[in-house]
């Protein structure tokens, strides 16, 4: 067992911000806590970003991360929607750095993969998988927030502690290889 810390995973957004917080050291990752930030009733673009700089610097003040995990950017034909993603997830980052938390950014198709063996999995898929492997009651209406725990569990993976990685020739290989992932 390692020293105990903390991993906050973001899927930002401009109208709903994703974030989960696993708890590492442990023989496996424990769950801290996952939710959305809702911005949808802000009107004005700028406060948006004030809102996600300001929740993200309460959520690594109250925890003391070590590290933040975020998604980064997708390639999408709607360069205003990319624009404005890139701009919370600058947002995100600025905060992290802001309090000399190191980030550290993974691809939607890698948090897919880490989470699932697979990269393009459903949010729907994605938090199946969560809800069994850190053992929540529920899956919540928004799947912001398990995306934002998908991504801190990534991070967890990528620093080599996966129970297993490698190539899967399909859904049976995945469970075959990783009968711990389904609970």
């Amino acid at each position: 067992m390692g020293i105990s810390t903390i991993i906050l995973g973001i899927d930002p957004g401009t109208n709903i911000m994703g974030y989960g917080l696993i708890r590492t050291g442990e023989r496996e990752p424990l769950l801290v806590d996952f939710g959305c930030v809702e911005m949808r009733q802000l009107n004005d673009y700028y406060e948006k970003l004030r809102c996600i700089f300001e929740r993200t610097l309460q959520l690594i003040d109250e925890y003391k991360p070590v590290a933040l995990a975020i998604e980064s950017q997708f390639y999408g034909n709607n360069v205003q929607s990319m624009l404005k993603l890139g701009r919370a997830q600058g947002t995100a980052i600025a905060a992290a750095l802001y309090r000399s938390v190191p980030v550290f950014e993974y691809a939607p198709r890698k948090i897919k993969q880490s989470i699932t063996g697979y990269g393009n999995a459903s949010k729907e898929q994605i938090a199946a998988f969560l809800q069994k492997i850190m053992r929540f009651d529920a899956i919540p209406d928004k799947l912001d927030a398990t995306d934002g725990l998908a991504v801190a569990l990534c991070h967890y993976y990528q620093q080599g502690k996966a129970p297993s990685s490698g190539k899967y020739k399909g859904w049976n290989d995945f469970i075959r290889k990783n009968p711990e992932r389904l609970g």
